[in-house]
């Protein structure tokens, strides 16, 4: 059986080129387009001098339609509105979409359950296994301890991130919430500033920190009167989302439309 081909979206940003490499290193799947904003410098070259090495023969465009008629499978790290757009394309061609953009408004997530009602959508506010790990481990620490157990998610990242809080620490926020048997908008209090008076019971707090080159760090705390348990994953390498990216999209091929997360490819 020929491997699947592959698309990746945003092929020229740092998540975009790791995903590149990726797939060009696996022996499970065929890189077959590369899609760049309207533009974007590198549009009309071929992919592999674009990135400083040779010629891999596939032209980056800033055509979706054409990229993703011909692929088995979108791998898409962009903008919320960008990834509404593939999804719709994705879904038309009967592609594997795996999203691993954040930032995404209910409106947008709308349009996702749509598109994914024609073809697997996979998606993940983080596609490593550590921190999907993580999550089932916030989710039982919840439910184990209660609402006398103050949760704080703290997480870090590099400078250039222009969301925050970051798709994992909503990820774990939602666990935490959802091992309380309540929806996260029920018990989300966002970062704090002034004079905020005490803390609610129950509630789920957020921090974010940028600096530098920070790939990726989330401290999941929970604090009682006297002790803490903290739970922390720590990302030194973005190539770990990347493979855990791939690996959804093969996973992929053989599932019928729906919407899925890193927890049903990891059999979590």
């Amino acid at each position: 059986m020929e491997k699947p081909g592959i698309v990746i979206t945003g092929a020229s940003g740092r998540m975009g080129q790791m995903l590149v490499r990726t797939v060009l290193a696996s022996d499970q799947a065929r890189l077959v387009g590369a899609v760049e904003r309207e533009g974007s410098p590198l549009v009309g070259r071929d992919l592999g001098e674009a990135m400083g090495g040779a010629a891999l023969g596939i032209t980056v465009t800033d055509d979706p339609v054409e990229a993703i008629a011909k692929a088995q499978a979108v791998i898409d790290f962009t903008t919320p509105a960008a990834t509404v757009a593939f999804a719709e394309l994705a879904a038309q061609a009967r592609a594997v979409h795996v999203i691993g953009t954040t930032g995404l408004e209910p409106a947008d997530l709308d349009k996702l359950k749509a598109a994914a009602r024609h073809a697997p959508i996979i998606r993940a506010g983080n596609m490593s296994l550590g921190v999907n790990l993580l999550v089932g481990l916030t989710r039982k620490v919840a439910a184990a301890l209660g609402e006398d157990w103050d949760v704080e998610v703290v997480e870090a990242h590099h400078n250039r991130k222009v969301d925050a809080p970051s798709g994992t620490a909503l990820m774990l926020g939602e666990a935490a919430a959802d091992g309380r048997g309540q929806p996260l908008d029920a018990l989300r209090t966002p970062a704090r500033e002034g004079i905020t008076g005490a803390r609610e019971r129950g509630s789920i707090g957020f921090s974010a920190i940028r600096g530098g080159d920070i790939v990726g760090e989330h401290d999941v705390i929970f604090a009682t009167a006297g002790e803490r348990v903290i739970l922390r994953h720590v990302a030194t390498d973005r190539a770990i989302f990347a493979r855990g990216a791939l690996r959804a999209a093969l996973w992929g091929q053989d599932k019928g439309p729906g919407e899925y997360d890193m927890a049903d490819v990891l059999g979590l």
